[in-house]
């Protein structure tokens, strides 16, 4: 069973095709992996009798010759997406009722055949750059467990990079998919407003938010995306299919592109870099160019994109907070929610109407540029426990400082992607981000595996999960 620990989401589909595995036997040592690393807090919940009953009905399937894209694969979701028969606190205390239907996500994942095998550990209501709340625990990252994964997703993102599940689905409203995958080393993608549908929600925090894939490879990565593309017709952003699967932008070569190099930060500054993630974002971009691709620095005009963020992010918060009966938020919580009633939600009307100028503006940059690369964060991953009891202007003006690159792209709709960029000298992990044009998720999904080719981050291994590390992780050189 060791074989399975770092087994992909692609491999895992083809032996069970196959027969040579069984849908049992991937859920079993799913749920040990979880156990045996139990430590880490990847997960709010398992749901270990009700996967182990749907993976004797998805190997019935299987010997019958049913065929699904992900038929009997475990596959882990992010505590902010409903689950039948299961709560969603979304990491806030409260009396919450057990969901009486699967969100749209899950439905998607169960008709492709997945069985959803947990709930991840998360923070109240996705806010911070890291998972840990007072009623539900923290995550704590496999590369090393003092450290967080990142958040909000850092427990889908534990959970991946751990060997726990293949992949796992999360939610990004300020780069919470890209965060903790480049803090955990992992793909992470964030699609395009309008790929996946948030339903019950009409849409995921004013618009900010839209759930996305993590996993260690990007054909993976890939293969979740295909699943969990599609709308309801309730969506108040709705999409066209792609024109191709993204399985097949994963297998097809980008050609030659041109690449904007950027340390500018959406906050206007050129930020408080860590040195040793510039020289990993660095190291990336010269291997673009012997790549055969035309990399160049500019720097996309952001103009007042955080503005935007700032309304619909509080706003959703307090959304979140006003849903939840006889609520126990953090104090913290309870002020940007404050700040959601009396003034996010009063500007909402105001940036949505200023969104199509700021598209404009920032767009200037693909009149010459294809891909923006920029950091993933600032700054490496924090101690967990790091802001602990810090008041809300102090927890957002570090969470800034630490991860200040991802959430403009959340303003404007667009996709953005996660590439492991290498480990500092103390062994965490980092990422640089791949920053692309409306609806265009293909040309970062075909760029990033052409990087992964001779990266080859997937058979990178945290030596706190595993005995054996394939491979040498590409240390940073000063």
């Amino acid at each position: 069973m060791d074989d399975l620990d770092y087994l992909g989401l692609v491999a895992q589909t083809e032996l069970l095709v196959h027969g040579d595995v069984s849908a049992r036997e991937l859920v079993e040592h799913s749920l040990e992996r979880i156990a045996a690393r139990s430590e880490l807090g990847a997960f709010r919940t398992v749901r270990a009798d009700a996967a182990r009953k749907e993976a004797a009905e998805a190997d019935r399937r299987l010997d019958a010759g049913d065929w699904g894209p992900l038929l009997g694969v475990p596959i882990a979701i992010k505590d902010d997406t409903d689950l039948a028969g299961e709560t969603t606190p979304f990491a806030c205390r409260g009396a919450h009722r057990p969901a009486t239907a699967d969100g749209e996500p899950v439905r998607r994942l169960r008709e492709a055949g997945a069985i959803i095998i947990g709930k991840t550990t998360t923070c109240e209501f996705g806010q911070w750059p890291f998972s840990e709340s007072p009623g539900f625990g923290a995550a704590r990252n496999p590369w090393s467990p003092g450290h967080t994964p990142g958040g909000s997703s850092g427990g889908s993102a534990a959970a991946v990079a751990a060997g726990m599940v293949a992949a796992a689905v999360g939610s990004d409203g300020a780069g919470s998919v890209r965060i903790p995958a480049a803090w955990t080393g992992l793909v992470g993608i964030k699609p395009q407003r309008g790929r996946i549908s948030a339903w019950p929600a009409a849409e995921a925090f004013h618009g900010i938010t839209t759930d996305g894939p993590l996993a260690r490879s990007v054909a993976d990565a890939a293969l979740l995306l295909d699943v969990l593309t599609g709308n309801h017709p309730g969506d108040v952003n709705r999409l066209d299919p792609p024109l191709v699967p993204f399985t097949e932008a994963a297998r097809r070569d980008p050609g030659r592109l041109r690449i904007a190099l950027s340390f500018r930060t959406p906050l206007g500054t050129p930020g408080a870099v860590h040195p040793e993630i510039r020289t990993a974002v660095e190291r990336i971009a010269r291997r673009l160019t012997e790549l055969g691709h035309r990399v160049f620095p500019a720097d996309p005009d952001y103009g007042a994109v955080g503005l935007s963020l700032i309304a619909r992010g509080t706003a959703g918060v307090a959304d979140c907070l006003d849903a939840v009966p006889d609520a126990d938020p953090e104090p913290r919580t309870r002020v940007e929610a404050a700040i959601g009633r009396t003034l996010g939600r009063r500007a909402l009307p105001l940036m949505r109407r200023a969104e199509p100028v700021l598209r404009r503006r920032v767009g200037r940059i693909f009149r010459y540029a294809d891909v923006v690369l920029t950091p993933t964060t600032a700054q490496p991953p924090l101690r967990v426990g790091a802001l602990d009891g810090r008041g809300w202007l102090a927890t957002g003006s570090a969470s800034s400082a630490a991860c200040p690159f991802a959430f403009a792209w959340n303003v404007l709709g667009w996709p953005a992607l996660n590439v492991p960029a290498g480990l500092t000298r103390a062994g965490l992990p980092v990422g640089a981000q791949l920053l692309g044009r409306d609806s265009d998720e293909a040309t970062l999904i075909s760029l990033a595996a052409q990087l992964e080719a001779v990266e080859g981050w997937s058979d990178r291994h945290p030596p706190f999960c595993t005995a054996a590390v394939p491979g040498t992780p590409q240390r940073l050189e000063s």
